[in-house]
């Protein structure tokens, strides 16, 4: 079978989504899943972009072993010398180098003219082989580009040295024939293309990146970049599990592989939608809460009778599992610590004695411990030190009445150490916890969107409440979860509201180096 690297790149254009924001050491949690998913590329970010970036993308370089590492630059020295000292600690040192080569970005975006935009590319590329012995050169906008100037362009950066040759559709303009026909024409075309990896990046806008994506693969191209959940820019990109179980499903048709451990793919979905805040609908395809749901009496009936009658792809084959529970409140260390390690957690005894506490509370409360509340717990844990809490809510009372006026109390520490208490109203109890939060952080707050959903089933279900928030300028995103929706939900402001002073943090520190 033919081999199809998965050139993952959910940290960094995934990440670039409206409304997300991670941190280094969620970052760093969503690699080690990539890896055991069995990527061949991690993009893990951009780090010319910032300081935090920067740290993310050193981190991940110097912890990932089996995957390789890549960052993003554009075609500029110091790009590249940033990419460098982030990336050298890398198992094998990957850059990826991109530069706009469609008219309408060559003559609005970079004002140069063609033969100048061949000239910055092929010296970038020497520059990073200077580096790194893995170069990957984009040709941003590559489907709405010249196709004869995108051989031009393309030789000249393999003779530099390139050694991956990426074609996005970055706009998701193409149809599947349209982009299936660009990579015949460029292996047709190209000097020295037998060199090289060809890769397909295409965005959603159209509904589409799936499908062009794996027209490219037919006609040519050995990889494909995509993020976990199809999230990302605009509509966002290719979907990973969806490309990944296609190719599984259908390797009649293709006789091609990815490499890909299926087991690993609805753990990393989750991941990805618990620390990212985007919600998984419903219907999506492979990893939707409703991918394996047979509600019609007629399809239930065929699959009591024979499962291949409706499901062509089984919960188990994406590590989707029903585990019978025999975790509760009588339920020992030794037990909680199995199903930690079954589930794939690796906790130090520290946090794992943190998240028994957790469970051993919850399970006061709860009649029943769902798999979902432990990857909760286990998750929370493993992330327990992500952020070092400078706002710390300790408690929030509500007084709510339909024919009164909705009254919020809020005691929290501040960052100067102080423990405060307020107190104020709104048109409703979350309004009247927000309006009370913001007293309390002293600041202009403008919530952009809010939302809770439950974890698991049941009126005892856990509720995750994600806010998107503006301060200062900034627009942040925050969550957490609490059996009480209203205390999830003045955490998850709090949680918004710490991030950037962390941020704040990061910036002062390399101000003073």
């Amino acid at each position: 079978m033919r081999k199809i690297d998965l050139f993952d790149t959910t940290l960094r254009d995934g990440e670039q989504s409206a409304g997300i924001n991670l941190n280094t050491v969620e970052k760093l949690e969503i690699a080690r899943q990539l890896e055991k998913l069995g990527v061949a590329v991690i993009e893990a970010g951009f780090p010319a972009s910032s300081p935090g970036d920067f740290e993310a993308v050193q981190r991940i370089a110097n912890t990932v072993k089996n995957s390789t590492v890549t960052g993003l630059a554009r075609a500029m020295k110091n790009d590249i010398d940033i990419s460098w000292e982030a990336l050298r600690g890398g198992e094998q040192p990957h850059i990826h180098v991109f530069l706009a080569t469609s008219p309408i970005h060559m003559e609005y975006k970079l004002k140069k003219s063609p033969d100048e935009v061949v000239d910055i590319a092929v010296d970038a590329v020497k520059y990073a082989k200077q580096y790194f012995p893995l170069v990957q050169w984009s040709a941003e906008d590559a489907f709405r580009s010249d196709k004869e100037y995108l051989v031009r362009i393309i030789n000249k950066v393999i003779e530099a040295g390139a050694t991956t040759i990426n074609v996005p559709d970055t706009v998701g303009y193409a149809t599947p024939a349209e982009y299936g026909a660009l990579f015949k024409y460029l292996k047709e075309n190209v000097r020295g293309v037998e060199k090289v990896k060809l890769s397909a990046h295409c965005h959603d806008d159209l509904g589409m990146a799936v499908a062009n994506s794996i027209a490219a693969v037919e006609n040519g191209a050995d990889q494909v970049e995509c993020t976990i959940n199809g999230i990302g820019e605009r509509a966002g990109n290719a979907a990973l599990e969806e490309i990944a179980v296609a190719m599984h499903i259908r390797k009649d048709f293709y006789n091609m592989e990815t490499g890909i451990n299926l087991k690993e793919i609805k753990k990393a979905s989750q991941l990805v939608s618990r620390l990212t805040g985007v919600v998984i609908q419903p219907n999506k395809a492979v990893v939707g809460k409703n991918a394996f749901a047979h509600e019609s009496g007629i399809h239930q009936d065929g699959m009591l009778k024979n499962r291949e009658t409706y499901e062509i792809i089984t919960p188990e084959l994406i590590g989707e599992t029903d585990i019978p529970l025999a975790l509760g409140k009588h339920s020992g260390r030794a037990a909680f610590k199995d199903r930690a390690m079954t589930m794939g957690f690796e906790l130090t005894d520290q946090q794992l004695n943190e998240a028994f506490d957790d469970f051993k509370k919850l399970a006061d409360r709860k009649k029943e411990i769902t798999e979902d509340d432990l990857f909760v717990l286990f998750t929370g844990q493993q992330l327990a030190d992500t952020d070092t809490p400078i706002y710390e809510l300790h408690n929030v009372q509500v007084q709510y009445g339909t024919n009164n006026i909705p009254t919020a109390t809020v005691t929290a520490t501040v960052p100067s150490g102080e423990t405060v208490t307020v107190a104020t109203t709104g048109a409703g109890s979350v309004e009247s916890i927000f309006n009370a939060l913001e007293l309390a952080i002293k600041g202009e707050v403008l919530i952009l969107d809010y939302r809770v959903t439950s974890i698991g089933k049941g009126r005892d279900a856990l509720g995750e409440a994600v806010v998107n928030l503006r301060h200062n300028g900034l627009e942040l995103t925050g969550r957490d979860v609490a059996q009480d929706v209203l205390e999830a939900s003045a955490k998850a402001y709090l949680n918004a509201i710490n991030r950037q002073l962390v941020r704040e943090q990061l910036r002062k520190e390399e101000l003073m180096k």
